[in-house]
């Protein structure tokens, strides 16, 4: 009989996933990251880009490559229901760090197109992320907040830390919603980020989340408005710097 510590919540067990993945136990990532996109085929191959050996895995839209060394699993995973199955999967075969990406709305009048949220925490009202704990509030590893907000801010990126919202559709979120989350001090919203957090903290695995603000929800500025040249160019320069610091945060595992 297969002791517990080799069974997941599915009572598969870590050979089996790694089998049906299609990796050697030697070939276990050091870090997952994810990223919540409607543009899941130019973002994958944008993201891919910078690894070398890329291979899809057995399953469907999950990438293995490697950088600088460290063994890198890449997904495309829109929505918590998508991103804690890659964010659980990982975990449990041993990853050592989490890390999200994509764009936010902002909630505050200060926060301009292409400025990147750190949450130090997210409530999670995405449906999953209290699936993962008994607490209303995921918190991130602060250190690694830290981390990537030294290197953001290096590449002269505007950073905000502090509390964050995760809901389950923007398609869901009303007015009257996004003006209480502005009243209680959120700085933005996303669909993914509470899920990564809890579920990683459930591994013992640290997390950190680094989002794009892109809409301005406070001021009627939906993703849908033209925008700026000018605008446009800090939400390209963020979006790729927000991945490419993923990447140096695996260098320091």
């Amino acid at each position: 009989m297969t002791s517990p510590e080799f069974r997941s919540i599915l009572d598969v067990t870590k050979p089996e996933w790694l089998d049906g993945l299609g990796l050697t136990e030697e070939e276990i990532p050091d870090a997952v990251i994810v990223e919540g996109s409607w543009w899941r085929e130019e973002r994958q191959a944008w993201r891919l880009g910078y690894l070398t050996e890329v291979r899809e895995l057995g399953f469907p839209d999950i990438f293995w490559g490697k950088w600088q060394g460290k063994k890198i699993t890449i997904s495309m995973a829109y929505g918590a229901p998508r991103t804690v199955e890659t964010i659980n999967l990982f975990g449990f075969l041993g990853a050592r760090l989490a890390l999200q990406i994509g764009t936010c709305g902002g909630l505050q009048v200060h926060l301009e197109s292409g400025d990147i949220i750190l949450p130090e925490s997210a409530v999670g009202l995405d449906g999953v992320a209290h699936l993962f704990s008994d607490q209303e509030v995921a918190v991130a590893d602060l250190e690694w907040v830290g981390r990537a907000q030294e290197l953001l801010q290096a590449r002269d990126h505007t950073t905000y830390r502090g509390e964050h919202m995760t809901f389950s559709s923007l398609f869901a979120e009303s007015n009257s919603m996004m003006a209480g989350w502005h009243k209680a001090g959120f700085l933005s919203v996303d669909m993914e980020t509470a899920t990564t957090l809890n579920v990683a903290a459930s591994f013992g695995m640290p997390a950190v989340s680094l989002l794009v603000v892109w809409d301005d929800l406070t001021r009627g500025k939906r993703f849908l408005d033209p925008m700026t040249e000018a605008e446009t160019a800090a939400l390209d320069r963020a979006n790729e710097s927000v991945f490419e610091v993923a990447l140096a945060l695996t260098e320091q595992l």
